[in-house]
């Protein structure tokens, strides 16, 4: 039976204030300027080999990508059947729902609707554009409830929608994790772990955030920019990465850091080459090509 989200799915940690700051940074700026505004360091010259090698962006390791993140956040690798998924997990977030889990209660889930509104003005939620700025920073279901669950699975079928939640989980998660990423010297296993860990921890620089997480790694380890071992930084960050996760109950199984991210580091895999094997909640897991 698919694990329930409610039930054993960890709760995802978000930070609000930091989402929007950085959704109102990039879309203030273009494009190159907003990756320049969200890396923090540029690779080094030794690093050049090392990321010609193909990237997360590349379409099908985005792919991989998104199935890994399926396999922990859903308990399925059919991460496009996720559009439609809305439900409250009693985090005190509200809603949790779409492909990235996309909350009422921290900002995104507005965002993005919003986004879907500007693609699609009249579109099927957007009568519930009040509501959702109301409830923003709650765990309110107020203006909301079963009737937006309805319609939130009816606008899942429409193809603007669906093509709004991948915008917004390219601007607001992938793109700046995977930027950031290859500024530091990773490869596509360190670019995923990056990505993986800005999904459930959101981005900002607080300690339990994605930008803590990685602080905490660099005083332990140099990154490859900075002339050190790739293998034993992304150590220091999973390592720091499992620390944060630990400090909250809903987070005390690590397996997708023990038994799929580490378990690719243990065999040396950085480009996240397949196959890959892994399990999350002691589900196995394979992607063979």
């Amino acid at each position: 039976m698919p694990r329930t989200r409610e039930t054993e799915r960890p709760m995802r940690l978000k930070h609000p204030t930091a989402r929007l700051a950085l959704a109102a940074l990039l879309v203030a700026v273009p494009a190159s300027v907003a990756a320049a505004g969200t890396v923090h360091a540029a690779p080094a010259p030794a690093s050049a080999t090392r990321l010609a090698a193909v990237g997360l962006d590349d379409p099908h390791k985005k792919d991989i990508a998104m199935q890994l993140v399926s396999s922990a956040e859903n308990s399925s690798l059919d991460w496009k059947s996720q559009y439609k998924y809305i439900e409250d997990i009693k985090d005190g977030r509200g809603y949790t729902a779409g492909i990235i889990g996309f909350c009422s209660g921290t900002g995104d889930m507005l965002d993005l609707v919003e986004h879907y509104t500007d693609l699609k003005p009249g579109n099927i939620l957007a009568k519930y554009l009040p509501a959702l700025r109301k409830v923003n920073g709650t765990e309110s279901h107020a203006g909301l409830g079963s009737a937006f669950e309805k319609d939130w699975a009816t606008a899942a079928k429409d193809s603007v929608f669906q093509q709004a939640q991948n915008d917004e989980r390219d601007r607001v998660y992938f793109n700046p994790a995977v930027n950031q990423a290859k500024a530091d010297g990773l490869r596509a296993l360190g670019q995923f772990a990056y990505y993986d860990a800005i999904v459930m921890h959101g981005p900002g620089d607080s300690s339990d955030s994605f930008g803590g997480i990685r602080k905490a790694a660099m005083k332990k380890a140099k990154t490859p920019a900075q002339g050190g071992d790739e293998a034993a930084y992304l150590k220091a960050f999973l390592a720091a990465r499992k620390t944060v996760m630990l400090k909250e109950e809903a987070h005390s199984d690590t397996s997708r850091v023990d038994t799929e991210q580490t378990v690719f580091l243990n065999a040396k895999n950085f480009d996240l080459n397949p196959p890959l094997k892994w399990k999350v909640y002691g589900d196995s897991y394979a992607i063979n090509s």
